[in-house]
């Protein structure tokens, strides 16, 4: 196995973070790799947001489903799908380019997320810990407001870094559902209910599987934050939908 899957095996989200400053070379690695990733015809359609400001980490750390662990991250990175600044510089080139649409924005997200991964891997490298806050999608207004997002752009991830405590590197990774259950081959195979019971049941550990998973539904897919998060990019959606 080599350092870089050794790592990326390792890699957990770190929530607790020691009061540790982080070095502006160190930063400065985590970003030169993030926009190093792979992207769609080199166009890089993500621009990323780095929050200094106390005030404004403080607010995103409301605006986000109220998690104060979120102040006391020493980096905070939004990736925005960038669908702007692309439209803009066609524009003042002289071009005549249509509305950025739903495809855009999906080329856009998938972008932004390749970045946020590789400022994951290159932080876990440099012994810091990191949490993705999917919560960013939320609050779509307030979110504008905070980070004066104009048309076309959609906050696609949100990271916070720091020192992970000694409690944080102990604590154990969840595991990952087995490989036949997640890779399927030359197609999409549908699972029947006792494979997706022997694929989520060592997720329950003690408590009865069927309770697991209504507890887990109620608190996840059902949850208030999950609704307003699908209401929040139907907001942004309508951005790119065409007239």
């Amino acid at each position: 196995m080599t350092d870089v899957i050794r790592q990326l095996y390792e890699r957990k989200s770190v929530r607790v973070f020691e009061d540790r400053e982080i070095s502006q070379e160190v930063k400065d690695a985590v970003l030169g790799a993030a926009v190093q990733a792979p992207t769609a015809g080199c166009q890089q359609l993500y621009t990323i947001i780095d929050v200094t400001d106390p005030t404004l980490k403080e607010a995103l750390a409301e605006a986000c489903d109220h998690q104060p662990f979120i102040t006391q991250a020493k980096m905070v990175l939004v990736f925005c799908a960038d669908c702007r600044k692309w439209y803009e510089a066609f524009k003042a080139a002289g071009c005549q380019p249509r509305q950025p649409g739903e495809g855009d924005l999906l080329l856009a997200v998938t972008d932004a997320a390749i970045a946020a991964q590789n400022a994951v891997v290159a932080a876990h490298s440099l012994g810091l810990g990191s949490c993705y806050i999917g919560d960013i999608m939320e609050n779509c207004e307030q979110e504008r407001d905070l980070l004066s997002l104009p048309a076309y752009v959609f906050p696609a991830a949100m990271l916070v870094f720091g020192y992970p405590t000694e409690q944080q590197k102990r604590r154990e990774k969840p595991a990952r559902a087995a490989m036949k259950h997640i890779v399927h081959e030359n197609g999409y195979r549908l699972m029947a209910a006792d494979e997706l019971e022997e694929m989520l049941l060592p997720r329950a550990g003690q408590m009865d599987y069927s309770r697991y998973m209504q507890l887990f539904c109620e608190r996840k897919y059902n949850s208030d934050f999950s609704r307003e998060m699908t209401r929040s990019v139907r907001r942004y959606l309508a951005d790119f939908s065409e007239d």
